[in-house]
This record gives structure tokens, C-alpha cells and sequence, in this order.
């Protein structure tokens, strides 16, 4: 909910997600994920500083370049920013109101857990081959027994460590 008490209604949010899976496999062939996008981001920039650097296994799989899954990374931050502006609720803060309600205003406490949880994330995601929310996304319009497994999943990981950050502070 944005600070004007105003949200997309789930229904809204979860019919615009299916027609964007859709879309997405009509348009690029392809189902939605975003985490390849970092090793590529990795790579592109490696490339410019020395050629030798990508030149391993790891990246010979990769295309290293602009493709539909960056433009899709890209227009989530920016359809994030848009609607953030259209609805009035932008603003910039290092310390988001319930990390400071829960955990205090120390700034660099909080860029320290979001970046080793941001590395955390990004290792499981490569290591899996892919996020977990792409699992389920694209497993769960496919009618995949697996996505329905990986959905679960995140939502159940996501419900427990909330509660364990968040349940007991109130």
C-alpha cells in the first residue's frame, strides 16, 4: 500500500501478470525471468574491461548483450518508478519505515543485510538456474507440477522470514 492508502487491487495485479506471460511467450518465445539478466550485466561489463575475462565457460553459454529479458528488467524499474510517480508515492529513503520500525534507523546496517541477502539471493538463483518467482511464474502458466512446488515454496520461505524478522516485533 503506497502512502496515500492506495494499492492495485491483486486481482488487477495477477490478471495484468498473466497477460504479460502470455505476451511474453507470443512476442519473444520466451517465458518470464529476469535473473540471467544480472550474469549478462556481469558480463557486458567484464567484456569492457577485458575480453579474457568472459572467455570461460560460465559466459560462452550467454549472449552478452541488450536482449528481451534486460528490456523486461529494465521496464520493471521503470514501470515501478512510473507508478510510483502517477500515484504519488515516490520518495527516496536509505531506510525503508518498517526496516526502521523493526531494526532502528542505522543506514549501513541495512545496506550491509540487503546487499549479503541480495547475494544470497543471487547465488541460489544461479545455482537453481533461475529465481524462484520465475520458477513459478512461468511453471504455474504452464500448469507445471513444479511451478505449483516453487510458488509455494517462495511464498511459504517468504511467510516464515517475515515472520522471524518481523513477527515478534510489533
Amino acid at each position: 500500500m503506497n502512502s496515500n492508502g492506495k494499492s492495485w487491487s491483486p486481482y488487477v495485479a495477477g490478471a495484468l501478470s498473466g497477460l504479460l506471460s502470455i505476451a511474453s511467450v507470443l512476442v519473444a518465445g520466451k517465458y518470464l525471468g529476469a535473473s540471467t539478466t544480472f550474469a549478462r550485466v556481469m558480463g557486458m561489463i567484464e567484456r569492457s574491461i577485458s575480453t579474457t575475462l568472459v572467455d570461460t565457460p560460465y559466459y560462452l553459454k550467454y549472449t552478452l548483450a541488450v536482449d528481451w529479458q534486460f528490456m523486461f528488467v529494465f521496464g520493471i524499474v521503470l514501470g515501478a518508478f512510473l507508478s510510483s510517480r502517477l500515484d504519488g508515492s515516490f520518495r527516496v529513503q536509505l531506510v525503508p519505515d518498517m526496516w526502521e520500525r523493526n531494526f532502528g534507523s542505522g543506514g549501513i546496517f541495512r545496506v550491509v543485510v540487503a546487499f549479503v541477502g541480495g547475494m544470497i539471493a543471487v547465488y541460489g538463483a544461479r545455482f537453481a538456474g533461475g529465481c524462484p518467482s520465475g520458477h513459478g511464474l512461468s511453471g504455474l502458466t504452464q500448469l507445471s507440477i513444479s511451478g505449483f512446488i516453487a510458488a509455494a515454496c517462495f511464498f511459504a520461505g517468504g511467510m516464515i522470514s517475515a515472520n522471524i524478522l518481523y513477527g515478534r516485533r510489533r
